[in-house]
């Protein structure tokens, strides 16, 4: 680890569609005393943020600046197309590009997914955000492809979604400022990484948590005193000595 000094807090940023909530109970169970700032922030402006050291860590979207940030891949998501209920291709369970054809495919500015070539006819302007597009969408002047979690964030009961095959994939991975490795970082990672509460590397215990496993121990180990009082008692003490009879008179 490189940092010297460990930050009263972990500020933690996530972009939309990412569900921090698991491992954010995790660290409130295992640091009960070290708050943790939870920021959802435009995926676009994740890295940004961490750069400036504006957070701690985030879980971002890929691709990232792997020079300066550091980041473990966690899941890819699957690729979706958002439709209204009654468009065509709700008739089928998958969705190729080419079912796509005669679509306006919607491309808003905040578009996570990395295209060589969108799929579909392309609209007169794109819209400024996924928010926006969903708007269209359910407007009926397109569709739009999106990962799995943000469909199911914007959900309107007006729209539905198909799995889209041989599109771009999203990527979530937490990442951080490679030359900001502190303590609580290494607490982020184990928690993410699934790791228990022994294992979790470069952390020594919490003096509450070693404080419980001291009782716990005096609890398994017999009373000493009490019992080596018992044993002396039941072996009497100290021994007599036998009585020796009269000598006999030699006649």
């Amino acid at each position: 680890m490189t940092g010297s000094e460990v930050p009263p807090s972990f500020r933690l940023v996530y972009v939309p569609g990412v569900m921090p909530d698991k491992w954010v109970r995790v660290w409130k169970e295992r640091l009960p005393d070290v708050p943790l700032t939870l920021t959802q922030v435009p995926a676009a402006t994740a890295q940004g943020l961490l750069l400036a050291g504006d957070a701690d860590a985030g879980l971002v979207r890929l691709p990232v600046d792997r020079t300066v940030l550091s980041a473990i891949p966690l899941y890819t998501e699957q690729t979706v197309v958002v439709v209204p209920r009654d468009h065509l291709v709700t008739a089928v369970d998958t969705v190729s590009l080419e079912d796509l054809a005669d679509d306006i495919v919607l491309h808003p500015l905040d578009d996570v997914l990395v295209w060589d070539g969108l799929p579909g006819r392309p609209a007169l302007e794109r819209p400024a955000t996924t928010a926006d597009a969903i708007e269209l969408v359910a407007a009926g002047i397109g569709v739009l492809v999106v990962p799995l979690s943000l469909a199911r964030l914007h959900h309107r009961k007006d729209l539905t979604h198909r799995p889209l095959v041989a599109a771009p994939e999203s990527s979530v991975a937490l990442a951080w400022p490679e030359a900001a490795t502190t303590e609580r970082v290494e607490d982020f990672i184990g928690i993410v990484r699934g790791r228990t509460v022994n294992s979790t590397r470069g952390r020594k215990q919490q003096p509450a948590q070693e404080k419980r496993e001291r009782a716990g121990a005096q609890k398994q180990q017999p009373a000493g005193g009490s019992a080596g009082r018992s044993r002396r008692g039941a072996t009497g003490g100290t021994a007599k000595t036998p009585r020796r009879g009269k000598p006999r008179r030699r006649s």
